[in-house]
């Protein structure tokens, strides 16, 4: 039983909400139907006086008019309806959009006057008080003095009536204007309603060149967009590897300088070692001949031996440090040659 009712309230429910939303769309209807006949039915005023002294014969036709079958509006009638109300609509808000922006074009050039205005008044307020305030002061006195008072004034006067001759000469020229554009445009209507078929043709036949100059242009400036776009990446390109290349010139120019101070260690060392391979030749020189002049003996054949091998060894260290010499100068010239090559390379990109 609590589930028959249950049921019953949820359908009551839905039926509720299903007939508000009828009756909101039919209020809806009813507006529109109602802004239409305003606006299409004008009803006389002889028949709102009639409307007025005949309201019981009314009343009696409003029972009679119930009891009649309602006639109903078909579906073409109502789309008929709302096509012309949103054209309507849309009539009014163009109409209110362009009202609007008259407004707001008349409010724009209100607010620039003003904006003159006030510093047309803070330019007369400064220059007031630095020509008379300040400036006219009698020093003695502490007054104003009124010569220069009244010569300031005519000044003024004079510099207004210069801007009020311009602008009257510059609304007589704007006049001039507007005569001329109204003359053009009475022109052009007169010339329109007198435009035969072979004018219309001609003006076709124009419209059509100027369409395809039109499009003529618009494959040139896609071409030259084209264009355009392959020149940025291939000179981004370039800038990318420009920078590889001084990139590369640097650390170039970094390994120079360390085989350039490398050079010039091993140089360093070698006549350090062939200073001292001299000094260590004159020692055994001296000291064979030493030994010579103090024994009669001939030297042993291990002293001998042990000489020629310190010698071999000396020879064998010579050689290898002038070989480094040779490797340093060589690897120099290549890194001066390489960095010759990235600048020309650099010049020509």
């Amino acid at each position: 039983m609590d589930s028959a009712s249950n049921d019953d309230i949820e359908e009551l429910e839905a039926k509720l909400e299903e007939a508000l939303r009828q009756n909101e769309l039919l209020s809806h209807e009813n507006e529109l139907f109602d802004s239409f006949l305003k606006r299409n039915a004008q009803p006389t005023n002889a028949a709102e006086d009639d409307d007025k002294k005949d309201k019981p014969e009314k009343q009696a036709k409003n029972r009679q008019r119930r009891q009649r079958p309602q006639a109903t509006i078909t579906i073409e009638q109502k789309n008929d309806i709302c096509s012309a109300e949103l054209e309507e609509a849309q009539k009014e808000i163009e109409e209110t959009k362009r009202s609007s922006e008259r407004l707001i074009d008349t409010l724009r050039a209100v607010l620039e006057e003003t904006d003159i205005r006030i510093a047309e008044l803070k330019m007369d307020a400064y220059e007031f008080k630095r020509d008379i305030v300040v400036g006219a002061e009698n020093f003695r006195t502490g007054k104003t003095i009124a010569e220069k008072m009244v010569r300031y004034m005519e000044d003024k006067l004079r510099a207004k009536d210069a801007v009020i001759e311009k602008l009257r000469l510059k609304n007589a020229t704007l006049k001039s204007q507007a005569q001329k554009i109204d003359a053009q445009l009475r022109q052009k209507e007169e010339m329109g309603d007198a435009l035969h078929y072979i004018d219309f043709h001609q003006l076709q036949i124009e419209n059509k060149q100027y369409v395809a100059k039109i499009e003529e242009r618009n494959d040139e400036l896609l071409k030259l967009k084209q264009t355009t776009g392959n020149t940025v990446q291939l000179l981004n390109t370039l800038k990318q590897k420009l920078n590889d290349l001084i990139d590369e010139s640097a650390w170039l120019q970094a390994e120079i300088r360390d085989r350039a101070e490398l050079h010039d260690k091993v140089k360093t060392e070698l006549l350090t070692v062939g200073d001292e391979i001299s000094h260590d030749t004159k020692l055994v020189k001296s000291s064979l001949s030493a030994k010579a002049e103090t024994s009669t003996e001939m030297p042993q054949i291990l002293d001998f031996v042990g000489q020629k091998a310190l010698m071999y060894e000396l020879a064998q260290e010579v050689a290898n440090y002038e070989r480094k010499v040779e490797i340093a100068e060589m690897a120099a010239k290549k890194k001066a040659r390489d960095q010759r090559q990235s600048a020309l390379l650099m010049q020509q990109s």
